[in-house]
């Protein structure tokens, strides 16, 4: 034991009336929901980045945590590691998510820092050993060190281009070791800044044939989960080649991989892109490359991706409606993509803020499946489609304009606008919150 969390109990459901903060007043594990249990339905995982490595730095200013476990020695790694698996014993987080930076020493060369990654994979094996946490997904960080900064996979370097790729198989050796359900990749500097040195088609074609070579790669090793790209805009790229679900599905059917990879959405992301969460959702969905999320919040009044715990479950309801409605994750989840703000030192914080975010998570899933389970919004929405079901129009979809205008002039056609019962359906919602 490393002591940090000394003092502070494992956290136990106490239900709504419970006025002990350490304690889940929502989140049950075992409270069966549309007949999976609540914790199979979220799938909780906190992110190794923001809980452990995050120096409470911001845009303005440095760090301001002491950590125990701050250092780039090995033994400093592992330290990291003991204290992480105690939080997630103490919330009973059935998994977790990682960069190779976050849990790794960066080594003087490509060797040394594949070793360093090795040593401290095999040390966290050992601890999931006796953990009930697993891994919900491995990425590789492609962005924080100075040869990143005109990207990875879109790099006009080739040398940067193979640095990568052999940065991201051991990252994908290290998350099929541990056991991992996906393999995220995150494009933070697949973008450009200004088009007078870019050369648009040559980076995108670059970029297509890294996630190829990724997707071959996942064959050849036995991986069996999936992978995920994870959208994200502007920030910090001005023109980011993976802005949001709908430019990503672009992207991979260009290049003949729509049934390969799906997509991971962040709610910050989201808010970025100028979508709302519930959007980007139902869309992946739609098009059926919904794979997993990135649970948060952006503080409406700043300009950049503030990664807030979550603490709006009428927002979230939204979102965990569109999950629940795609027929819920398989092999993905609601990872914590959230740190705690730079004025948080304690390690109760630490506690408590995923506390507040699972319970919102929780209660917001409660309403979700509650609506679904009601029908009545369903309902609603087949009702104001149920023209598109009759056998004209069925028939109308397959036949020609010459036809249409012919059918319209011999049935003197004059349609009428119909409402969209807006405000009806959003009082209808607001009574399952």
């Amino acid at each position: 034991m490393t002591e940090y969390f000394a003092g502070i109990p494992a956290i136990k459901y106490e239900g709504e009336g419970s006025t002990n903060e350490f304690a889940f007043r929502y989140y049950n594990p075992d409270e069966v929901i549309l007949g999976k249990r609540m914790e199979d339905h979220l799938r909780f995982a906190i992110a190794w980045w923001h809980s452990f490595a995050y120096t409470g730095g911001d845009p303005f200013g440095g760090q301001t945590y002491e950590r125990p476990w701050f250092g780039d020695s090995i033994e400093a790694a592992k330290m990291k590691a003991d204290v992480a698996f105690e939080m997630f014993d103490i919330l009973g987080a059935p998994f977790f998510c990682f960069h190779d930076a976050d849990i790794r020493p960066e080594g003087k060369t490509f060797a040394e820092t594949t070793k360093n990654l090795e040593t401290i994979v095999d040390h966290i094996g050992q601890r999931m050993e006796s953990s009930k946490t697993k891994l919900l997904w491995g990425t590789a960080n492609l962005f924080s060190h100075r040869r990143f900064m005109a990207g990875a996979a879109t790099n006009p370097d080739p040398e940067i281009f193979a640095y990568s790729a052999a940065t991201v198989k051991t990252c994908m050796d290290a998350t099929l070791k541990l056991g991992g359900a996906n393999y995220v990749l995150w494009g933070g500097r697949e973008g450009y800044e200004t088009l007078l040195n870019t050369d648009l088609t040559r980076e995108s074609e670059n970029a297509g044939r890294f996630l190829q070579m990724v997707v071959d790669y996942k064959y050849k090793i036995g991986f069996k989960g999936t992978i995920l790209i994870e959208p994200k805009p502007q920030e910090p790229t001005k023109h980011q080649y993976d802005f949001d679900v709908a430019t990503v599905y672009g992207f991979l059917k260009r290049f003949g991989l729509e049934n390969e990879v799906k997509v991971n959405i962040e709610q910050g992301h989201a808010i970025l892109a100028g979508h709302s969460f519930e959007h980007e959702l139902a869309l992946a969905a739609s098009l059926g490359i919904l794979g997993s999320i990135d649970m948060n919040r952006n503080d409406y009044q700043s300009g950049w991706d503030t990664d807030q715990f979550p603490n709006n479950h009428g927002e979230m309801a939204l979102a965990f409606y569109e999950v629940l409605k795609s027929g819920g994750f398989t092999n993905g989840g609601t990872n914590f993509d959230a740190r705690l703000r730079r004025q948080s030192l304690d390690a109760e914080d630490l506690i408590l803020a995923h506390v507040g975010g699972m319970d919102t998570c929780a209660r917001a899933l409660k309403s979700a499946a509650k609506l679904l389970e009601d029908g009545a919004l369903e309902k609603a929405r087949a009702d104001r489609y149920a023209g598109w079901e009759t056998p004209e129009a069925k028939a109308m979809l397959g036949s020609s304009l010459d036809d249409i205008y012919a059918d319209v002039l011999a049935k003197n056609l004059d349609p009428q606008p119909v409402s969209g019962r807006q405000e009806r359906l959003e009082n209808l919602w607001n009574r399952f919150l």
